[in-house]
Order: structure tokens, then sequence, then C-alpha cells
């Protein structure tokens, strides 16, 4: 079992890491993702080339990554390796080995993940993160209200009976990953700094 566990969290981690935003800022010719704006190859960064095709794509393959991986653990793999799976494939999408481990911020693998684990969850972690966004337009801002609100949402569903209760633990420990990586643009919202997103 423990064999097991430990090759399904490497195909997380080799799966989160898959650099989409980099992959289309060179199919879309527009440079190395690196050296624009935060330097980081999320969906967010992609925007600020002023490409939204590019952006929505990247959005789209890195939800579609942590969504499928964990998918395919629950199809194949016991229920609970899926837990593991997921936090891997964020892991991998923040630190991918193939770029020094300088990657994204997680939050739309952790959005695909959350979609696999309970499509309830993912649904309303979605709704929330769009809202936000439409409202304020500072991407790091409907980010971290999204994803800090998951374990609560979990809980809530999770004392309706829809979910498993070891989910609420995962999206805990998701969501201290994603404060971490969005630790400078918490700093930048509370001095009211923080860029907007042009959509």
């Amino acid at each position: 079992m423990e064999f097991e566990s430990a090759l399904w969290g490497f195909a997380g981690y080799l799966a989160g890491s898959i650099p989409f935003g980099l992959i289309f800022s060179n199919l879309f010719g527009l440079g190395d993702l690196r050296s624009v704006g935060s330097g980081n190859i999320g969906a967010t960064n992609v925007l600020r080339t002023g490409n939204k095709t590019a952006a929505a794509l990247t959005l789209l393959a890195d939800t579609l990554k942590g969504f499928l991986i964990v998918w395919v653990s629950l199809k194949y793999a016991h229920p609970a390796v899926s837990y593991g799976v997921g936090i891997m494939a964020i892991v991998g999408h923040v630190w991918p080995v193939w770029l020094g481990f300088r990657g994204g911020k997680g939050v739309a693998a952790a959005l695909g993940v959350y979609l696999a684990w309970s499509p309830v969850l993912g649904l309303i972690t979605l709704g929330l993160w769009l809202g936000v966004a439409k409202i304020f337009r500072i991407s790091s801002l409907s980010a971290l209200v999204a994803i800090s609100s998951s374990p609560l949402i979990t809980f809530v569903i999770w004392a309706m009976g829809w979910v498993d209760g070891q989910i609420i633990i995962f999206c805990g420990l998701t969501t201290l990953l994603i404060l971490y990586t969005h630790r400078d643009n918490v700093k930048r919202l509370i001095a009211k700094q923080e860029d907007q997103i042009k959509l």
C-alpha cells in the first residue's frame, strides 16, 4: 500500500509539473513567461502578456491536469490515495523539477483537484473565485478567498453527508500551501498595492 501510494504521489507530482503556461506562451510566440510580470507560469501571468486566448488555455489546462490525475487515481487506486495525489499535483505545479522548482501559484491546479475530489466543492470554489474576481478584479484576492473558504465549504458538505471527512484536512493543507505561494500578494493586498487584472 505504501509503495503504491508513493507511485501515485509521484504521478501526481509529474502531472502537476507540466508547465502549460510556458507551453502556450511559446506556442503563441509570447517569449519566456518567466521574464514577464511576476515571473511565474500561471494563467494570471500569461494574461499580463495581453494574450487572453493563451491565458484561457493555460487556465483550462492547469485545471484539467489537476482534475485528471486525481480522477484516474480515484478510478484505479484506493480512494484515500486520491487526497495525496491531489496535494502532490499542486506541489508539482508550484515547484516543477524541470524549471528549477519555479512554477505557478497552484490555484488552477487546486481547483481541478477539488473538482475531482468533490464536484460540489469544486463548483462552489469556482463560483467564489469568479464572483470575487468580477467584483474586485484582483486575481490574488479571488484565489485567496476561494481557496481559504474551502475547508469551511467542505465541513458543511461533509455535515450534509456528501463527502468524506478526510477532505477537510486536505483542503486545509491546500489552503496553507496557497497562502504560502501568495505571501507576497498578501503583503501587497494589505498595503493596497495589488494590481487589478484586465479581463
